[in-house]
């Protein structure tokens, strides 16, 4: 879930404050992971599905203020638009009838959703791109009322110098246009699997979250059109890309498949996000440094394909997880689990079968792939 913020208005004292508790934070993170502190359990699995709220014509109904207020549940949260909300399940161990359980649950808030979306006139949809969105639909009037997201807006276009996001995706046809905001951003809609995994097994894992992301892509893609046009297979890959785009090489991209593997463990991603990437909401948390408040904010405004995650346990114990966020929302609730399903499996059969897995595929490859499935399914 986002991190709501307690104002979108920031100075430069802000912005150089956040910065030196950011490198506290990461200094004593790096300590973790020289000391062993991470809790040693993996095998944990969560999801995340991004939603739509659509009138009985098929089309975008900003209504999630509304559906949220009859809802009233910790797990069902707003995003970005006012159409879209994120429903959240329990994080459960990867055994016996873990994925039924998944399934039960996403099942019981997907039917409680559909409830309070019949009492306002709607109804709800699960798919990449919804392929009735306009780009009319993508405005700030339909921006949900948090100050995380008007500040995402502000500070993204502070460090464009104010120019418009350009968007050009070269598929089956052609789309080029120009948009004044993010809202770009919420017409992509994601099923994102979280999985916990073991310090000593997280980077290797971590790179095989990459290996798999082509698969991964090639299986789930849903999302062939935007605003009338036929693009790539799985057209949220280059839109998500490209609505957020504020660096202009690949150290810089807060979207992006990443640039390498990680050679020993996860801090690596982490010493790049205070190396690499300029802030983007300085808000200042009163949180014991422990907390990791400001380095976790940091990380939530890099949207990496493959996200690591810092987490605490019941007793306080910081944990990492993995987030895999290249699978569309949809088509259907078994589909989605299904597709957790492989993801589950096909990186832990892989870290048992393969000591070494980037020695048998090359990042440069792995990328390629990825960027290939996705414009290309399984062709």
């Amino acid at each position: 879930m986002g991190q709501e913020i307690t104002s979108s208005n920031f100075t430069e004292a802000d912005i150089a404050e956040f910065q030196r508790r950011l490198i506290v934070e990461t200094r004593l993170l790096e300590s973790w992971f020289k000391e062993g502190v991470f809790d040693s359990h993996g095998d944990l699995g969560g999801l995340e599905l991004e939603a739509c709220i659509l009138n009985q014509a098929g089309e975008p109904a900003p209504l999630n203020q509304q559906l949220l207020a009859g809802l009233d549940d910790q797990f069902v949260v707003p995003e970005l638009a006012t159409f879209n909300v994120e429903i959240n399940t329990t994080p459960r161990r990867l055994q016996a009838d873990a994925l039924d359980r998944m399934f039960e649950e996403l099942q019981g808030i997907w039917r409680e959703c559909n409830g309070q979306a019949e009492t306002l006139s709607a109804r709800m949809g699960m798919v990449g791109i919804l392929p009735s969105l306009r780009q009319a639909d993508l405005s700030l009037e339909n921006m949900s009322p948090l100050n995380r997201y008007r500040a995402l807006n502000d500070q993204v276009f502070k460090l464009r110098r104010g120019q418009p996001v350009e968007l050009h995706i070269d598929g089956r046809e052609t789309l080029d246009l120009c948009h004044d905001d993010v809202m770009l951003e919420s017409a992509a809609t994601s099923f994102q699997i979280h999985l916990q995994v073991a310090a000593n097994q997280a980077a290797k894992l971590y790179n095989l979250s990459k290996i798999v992301s082509a698969p991964m892509v090639a299986l789930s893609a849903n999302s062939p059109y935007l605003f009338g046009r036929s693009l790539w297979d799985e057209t949220r890959i280059p839109l998500f890309e490209q609505s957020i785009a504020v660096g202009a090489s690949d150290l810089t991209k807060r979207v992006s498949f990443g640039i390498r593997y990680l050679y020993q463990s996860m801090m690596e991603n982490f010493s790049a996000n205070l190396q690499r990437y300029p802030v983007l909401l300085p808000r200042l948390m009163d949180e014991p440094v422990e907390r990791l408040a400001h380095l976790r904010l940091h990380n939530g405004t890099i949207w990496r394909w493959n996200r690591p995650l810092i987490g605490f346990n019941e007793q306080q114990q910081p944990h990492l997880r993995i987030e895999h966020r290249v699978v569309p929302a949809g088509p259907t609730l078994p589909d989605m689990i299904a597709n957790a399903a492989f993801y589950f499996g096909l990186v832990t059969g892989l870290a048992e079968q393969y000591p070494q897995p980037e020695r048998d595929m090359g990042f440069i490859r792995a990328r390629s792939n990825f960027y290939q499935a996705a414009r290309f399914g399984l062709q």
